[in-house]
């Protein structure tokens, strides 16, 4: 057995997080079982959960664990229609989860879309327009940009309309800002997993119109020269989203600023056929042990089917294989977890969210039964 024993902070957070991520867990046992590594696992209050437990969506306790630990695996957070009147500043979404991201700095969001053929039934595109198969990484930069640019709200008087009196209306500003540094350390992450797949990145702008779009291509252009093994193209981010729909199979790597990322990741999504299926890691610097990383489905709490023991596991478990990957460098075992969800579909193992009564060989399980199956499989 290694050595080395990794922490592991498990957030699971509301509505599904406890149930997909209670098998996340069952599988990570089961692979540090068979690859014979140690992981230490602790579990702790986050979102609705925190709030319920210490008042706030982040437990101090909670971040003093996240701080001390290798890695955090993330459920969900955020319960839409608990507590409405709760300031924005405060709720889960904004109090928990873009806090860990800036308190870590975690700069590089990396969500993977790949349909297993035996899913193809599942996705919204016709066959043809799916080509030899639909698998991509998008690369999406997610501490600048519009999201985290100055904002401001104001009251305005228009005096050329002030007869019989002055036109009165609010203008909102948000100002989208980034820099050389930061486009550059998000340009190495898309070109350094590039060089691990099919070594090829597209990166998104809108230089045609954005100043911010034409320093994106300029930095992005340099980057590459560090790459000569890898082509680079750019696309302007209205073609890319068409491109989605009518060619998926061009892309490899998706390389975007955070907003574009954060619209074009969830339409890439949903050619995966379900969220439930998707994983993403957000990380930020590297350690020598590896990168320190949050990793969390790609869908939501899914409050409506929570406790019902039906939600898909599998974005959460993929999650976990990730971590392995990124963080611990356990390549070996990151690619079992994988193998096994991939052998568990290709036997007909369905949860609700891609179970379909026209396929043959499928079988409807609930969210314990597949994650057992795939703990198995590993």
């Amino acid at each position: 057995m290694s050595s080395t024993s990794y922490r592991i902070a498990a957030l699971a957070g509301d509505g599904i997080g406890p149930e997909v991520m209670r098998e996340a867990i069952r599988v990570l046992r089961a692979a540090e079982k068979k690859f014979e590594f140690a992981v230490e696992i602790t579990e702790a209050p986050v979102g609705w959960a925190g709030i319920d437990a210490a008042g706030k969506a982040l437990p101090d306790a909670t971040l003093k664990l996240c701080r001390h630990a290798d890695a955090i695996l993330f459920g969900s957070v955020g319960l839409p229609q608990r507590d409405p009147a709760l300031p924005k500043e405060q709720r889960p979404e904004r109090a928990a989860l873009l806090r860990l991201r800036k308190e870590f700095d975690l700069f590089a969001n990396l969500r993977p879309v790949k349909l297993p053929k035996c899913l193809s039934h599942v996705c919204p595109l016709r066959p043809e327009r799916q080509g030899e198969g639909i698998d991509i990484l998008v690369v999406r930069e997610l501490t600048a940009g519009l999201y985290f640019g100055p904002k401001s709200t104001e009251e305005v008087v228009d005096l050329k309309e002030a007869a019989p009196k002055p036109h009165r209306f609010r203008r909102a500003t948000d100002t989208m800002v980034i820099t050389t540094k930061e486009i550059e350390r998000i340009a190495h992450v898309a070109f350094q997993n590039a060089c691990l797949r099919r070594r090829k990145v597209t990166s998104i702008d809108k230089a045609n119109i954005l100043e911010n779009g034409v320093l994106w291509r300029e930095v992005v252009t340099h980057v590459h020269g560090d790459y000569p093994e890898v082509a680079l193209e750019h696309m302007f981010v209205d073609n890319g989203a068409m491109q989605l729909l009518l060619r998926p199979s061009q892309f490899d790597v998706m390389l975007c600023e955070n907003t574009f990322g954060d619209i074009l990741s969830d339409e890439a999504a949903a050619l995966g056929g379900s969220l439930g299926l998707l994983p993403s890691a957000s990380l930020g610097k590297t350690r020598a042990s590896g990168t320190f990383g949050l990793y969390e489905p790609a869908g939501g709490t899914a409050p409506d089917i929570a406790g019902k023991n039906i939600a898909n596991p599998i974005a959460q478990i993929l999650s976990a294989a990730l971590l392995l990957r990124h963080s611990f460098k356990l390549e070996q075992a990151a690619t079992a977890i994988e193998a096994a969800v991939e052998q568990v579909m290709a036997a007909g193992h369905r949860t609700a969210d891609i179970y379909s009564p026209d396929e043959k060989r499928a079988r409807k399980v609930s969210t314990t039964e597949m994650g057992s199956a795939i703990a198995a499989s590993v």
